[in-house]
């Protein structure tokens, strides 16, 4: 069994009710490698695209993506088409570019897409994820790439990565953890069994308590199943199981969820009986959801 980095007692700080890691000073200092393919850009270089369908952005999410920005730096990387000079436009990422704006980064990490035609990126994008050292947050940014930049279905993404469309809505589902989560999972102390068990904690704050404890304890993925059982009952357990949901609700959730920026989940029983749920920050989130909804005539 492959030992998983040694972060330290330090990881208290990752699991208080205002997670930083200002204070985090682990044994072994694990340094992450910066995403291949991408470059460090002057913020003040990048203009926004005009055309950009989404113009309204709520407040206190942006505040709280800054706040942890500001801590943990910018997990995943905007995309960015090269201009003429050195100005580049903005492609996809708009949301973390302003929120890094407010954080008060200078330069951002950022994915350079030549002038090419959709066809030639997604086949750059599939054949870069198909290979066999990259880690599980980096399979789901580039799954989600896809889904931006070449505006493929979760299900056209099966189909072009030879992979279930449960795997890609799984691997997806990694962008709803929070950047501390990912940032461990970027840094091998996590595996995706482990993550997929903390996807089903209904909060952040559990999940991170919850990765605190993975990592100091070194738990394997069936002891932290078993933690979440007796934490959240037999709802939970049901949600552990590797069993597959039907094709049909992960139909739903890809309709539905842009609605809501994918912050919605599903449970449900082995008698088909189930929930959807919208998850929100606060009153705002949830009137921003309502504006959408209304424009879109829902």
């Amino acid at each position: 069994m492959t030992k998983k980095p040694a972060l330290g007692k330090g990881l208290g700080a990752l699991i208080s009710e205002s997670p930083s890691l200002s204070d985090w000073k682990p044994r072994n200092p694990v340094v992450l490698p910066q995403l291949e393919g991408t470059s460090l850009i002057q913020i003040d270089l990048i203009e926004v695209n005009p055309e950009q369908p989404r113009k309204e952005f709520n407040e206190e999410s942006l505040a709280e993506l800054a706040h942890s920005i500001k801590n943990l730096g910018l997990i995943q990387p905007i995309t960015l088409r090269k201009l003429s000079g050195d100005r580049y436009q903005l492609i996809s990422g708009e949301r973390r570019l302003r929120a890094a704006r407010l954080a008060g980064l200078t330069k951002v990490p950022a994915y350079i897409r030549q002038v090419e035609d959709g066809a030639l990126l997604e086949m750059a994008l599939v054949e870069n994820i198909q290979r066999e050292n990259l880690d599980a947050m980096e399979i789901a940014f580039g799954f989600q790439r896809l889904t931006e930049e070449c505006e493929l279905t979760q299900e056209k993404l099966a189909e072009r990565v030879g992979k279930k469309r449960a795997t890609v809505a799984n691997y997806l589902r990694l962008l709803q953890l929070p950047a501390e989560v990912q940032l461990l999972i970027r840094a091998g102390a996590l595996t995706m069994g482990h993550a997929r068990a903390l996807l089903s904690l209904d909060d952040n704050a559990a999940r991170l308590a919850l990765a605190g404890k993975i990592v100091e304890k070194d738990l394997s993925v069936r002891q932290v199943e078993n933690m979440v059982r007796q934490a959240d009952g037999e709802k939970a357990a049901s949600r552990t199981q590797e069993t597959e949901l039907p094709d049909v609700y992960y139909r739903v959730l890809e309709r539905i969820g842009r609605f809501f920026n994918h912050n919605i989940s599903v449970k449900r029983n082995a008698r088909g009986e189930g929930v959807l749920t919208i998850h929100c920050s606060g009153d705002s989130e949830m009137e921003s959801f309502l504006d959408v909804l209304e424009k879109n005539n829902i």
